[in-house]
C-alpha cells in the first residue's frame, strides 16, 4: 500500500464516500424517525452496528487492547457521543437536512473556543476571528426573532456542544486509549442506555423499517472505516475538509425524498459557517500555529477513534 502522503487522491476518494454513506444514514434515520422514537432507531442500529466490531473483538485475543486507561473520561466521551447522536438524529427528524447540518457543521468551531480552556491550545487573532465569523453564520441561520426556535433547533445545537465536548476528550486521551476502547464503549453504552428507554417508546417494527435500521448500523461502519483510511492515504488538512460535502447530499436527499426546498438563508449561513470551518483546518494545518490541532487532528465525531489507525489491527493504537 502506498503512504498516506502519496495518494491524496485516494484519502479524498474513500473521504467523499465516506461522508456520502454518512448522509444517506441521516436520510434513513429521518425517514424512520416519522414512525419510530430516536431511542428505538438508536438501540437497533448500534446493535446491528456492533455485530462486524463484536466478529473483530473475537479476533483479538488480548484482553487488555479493551481495558480503559482513563475509565471516567471514556464513560464521560461515551455519554457524549450518545447524547449527540441521539440530538442530531432527534434534529434531522424534526428540520431539514440541510439546516440541520449548518447547525452541526458549527462543532469545529466550538472545539476550537473550548480547545483554549480545557486543551491549553493557543488560539489567535486569526482563528477567534472564524470562530466569531462561523457563529454569526449559525445566527444566520437560527434567524432569532425571525423563525419560530424550535426543539429540532435546540437539539442540533445540543448535539454541536456535546460533539465537540466529547472530541475534546479523544484529544486529551487519544494517545494513551486504544483505538478499541474508544469505538467499543460508546457502542455498548448506547446499547444498554437505549434499551432502557424501549418500554416506554417501542413500537414493532415491520420487516422493512428493521432493515433500514440494520443497514443504517452498516453503514455507520463502512463509512467509518472509509473516513479511517482516507487519513491514511491523505493528510488531515486535506481530508478535514471533506465532511462539509454532506450538506450537498442533504439537499438532494431532502428535495427527492422529503419535499425540502432549500432555504436562501440557511445556505448563505452555511457557506459562512463552513468558510469558517475551512479556514480553521488550514490555519491548524501550519505547523507554527497550532500547537495540538484540535479540531485538524478530529475526524466525523461518530464513534471514531481518530484519523492515523492502520486497516489492519488499526483498532489496538491510540491516535497519533
Amino acid at each position: 500500500m502506498q503512504s498516506g502522503s502519496n495518494s491524496p487522491l485516494s484519502g479524498l476518494g474513500f473521504a467523499f464516500i465516506a461522508f456520502g454513506l454518512f448522509a444517506t444514514h441521516d436520510a434513513i434515520i429521518k425517514a424512520l424517525g416519522q414512525t419510530y422514537s430516536v431511542f428505538q432507531i438508536i438501540f437497533f442500529a448500534m446493535l446491528f452496528a456492533f455485530i462486524p466490531m463484536a466478529v473483530m473483538m473475537l479476533t483479538d485475543q488480548t484482553p487488555a487492547n479493551f481495558r480503559p486507561r482513563h475509565p471516567w473520561l471514556v464513560l464521560a466521551r461515551a455519554l457524549l457521543s450518545i447524547t449527540a447522536m441521539s440530538a442530531a438524529f432527534y434534529a434531522f427528524v424534526q428540520l431539514p437536512l440541510a439546516e440541520v447540518y449548518a447547525l452541526l457543521f458549527a462543532t469545529p468551531l466550538l472545539i476550537t473556543a473550548l480547545s483554549v480552556p480545557l486543551l491549553g491550545e493557543t488560539v489567535r487573532a486569526r482563528r477567534w476571528a472564524a470562530v466569531v465569523v462561523g457563529l454569526v453564520g449559525v445566527i444566520i441561520v437560527l434567524r432569532p426573532g425571525i423563525t419560530v426556535f424550535s426543539p429540532g433547533h435546540l437539539a442540533a445545537l445540543v448535539s454541536a456542544m456535546a460533539s465537540s465536548l466529547a472530541t475534546i476528550i479523544v484529544r486529551k486521551i487519544g494517545k494513551e486509549e486504544r483505538s478499541a476502547v474508544l469505538i467499543v464503549y460508546p457502542m455498548l453504552f448506547s446499547i444498554i442506555l437505549m434499551s432502557g428507554t424501549l418500554p416506554f417508546v417501542y413500537k414493532p417494527v415491520e420487516l422493512p423499517a428493521l432493515g433500514l435500521m440494520a443497514t443504517v448500523g452498516l453503514l455507520s461502519v463502512i463509512a467509518q472505516l472509509c473516513n479511517i483510511t482516507a487519513y491514511r492515504f491523505a493528510p488531515a488538512a486535506v481530508v478535514a475538509p471533506t465532511q462539509y460535502s454532506q450538506i450537498l447530499w442533504a439537499t438532494v436527499y431532502g428535495a427527492i425524498f422529503f419535499a425540502e426546498r432549500p432555504d436562501t438563508m440557511v445556505a448563505i449561513g452555511a457557506a459562512i459557517i463552513i468558510g469558517s470551518g475551512i479556514f480553521i483546518v488550514w490555519r491548524e494545518s501550519r505547523p507554527d500555529v497550532s500547537e495540538q490541532s484540535p479540531v485538524l487532528k478530529s475526524s466525523n465525531p461518530r464513534f471514531d477513534a481518530g484519523p492515523s489507525p492502520r486497516p489492519r489491527g488499526w483498532w489496538r493504537r491510540g491516535r497519533a
